[in-house]
């Protein structure tokens, strides 16, 4: 497990380590990279009793340098085989880890397993949203195909991005998170899916808050989206031109 976590969304740390406690796959670890000032994510993991909980890493690298950059460092420190991000102010269903591993156990030529992804209102209410692709395995560039089809309308590709299982080799592959603002993971969902076949489940695995404070809110005056999805779909259309991922 991998969290990029800034001092803003701290108090919502608490609930992410709940929804790791809850879960039923017994053997993870959770690497936690704090973004910029450290104090309050520390003085938080620490009341919560995360931080006293030997299969939680707590990093720093002082700046502020935004969730893609955190992610990396923390995927820089990890060794284990599989990868799965939860983003700080998100939950894992009480069975994600144990679904999407067991996924890729079964398959073992695919490269990521993701499941449904439920939004998570202020009010604790749940409402899970419809799959725009069916569940099931995912061919190669299926994913990416889909999500191109969809612009300039909708932008956000066919399952959550958030909620992903990787292979730590093809994440790897596809060079970690992007270095693009606010959709670094659905870059690198679309070059996985180009690179390597992947599991749909048809279960929710991942609670995604909705909030005001949300990054993906803030886009300011920030116009530099259309390139940013050009370049998606420019290296999706290399990767999936080129030899498919092995695991090694």
């Amino acid at each position: 497990m991998v969290t990029a976590a800034h001092a803003e969304y701290a108090g919502y740390l608490p609930a992410a380590w709940e929804s790791l406690r809850r879960q039923r796959h017994p053997h993870w670890t959770w690497r936690v990279q704090i973004d910029g000032p450290s104090d309050d994510v520390l003085d938080t993991l620490a009341a919560c009793g995360a931080a006293a909980d030997g299969r939680v890493r707590i990093g720093a690298h002082g700046t502020r340098e935004g969730p893609g950059v955190a992610r990396n460092i923390a995927l820089g420190e990890c060794t284990a085989p599989l990868v799965q991000n939860l983003d700080a102010d998100d939950e894992l269903e009480p069975d994600a880890l144990a679904a999407l591993s067991g996924a890729l156990a079964t398959h073992p030529a695919a490269g990521y397993a993701v499941g449904h992804a439920r939004d998570l209102h202020g009010d604790g209410t749940l409402h899970t949203l419809l799959l725009a692709v069916p569940a099931g395995p995912l061919a190669r560039g299926a994913l990416a195909v889909a999500w191109a089809s969809a612009l300039p309308d909708q932008t956000l590709p066919p399952v959550h991005p958030a909620g992903v299982m990787w292979r730590r080799t093809l994440l790897l592959a596809v060079g970690g998170w992007a270095a693009l603002r606010g959709v670094e993971d659905t870059a690198t969902l679309i070059a996985g899916s180009a690179l390597a076949t992947g599991i749909l489940l048809d279960i929710p695995t991942l609670r995604y808050r909705r909030h005001d404070a949300q990054r993906s809110r803030q886009n300011g005056n920030f116009s530099g989206g259309g390139g940013q999805y050009l370049l998606i779909w420019q290296r999706a259309a290399l990767l999936a031109a080129g030899h498919p991922w092995e695991d090694r």
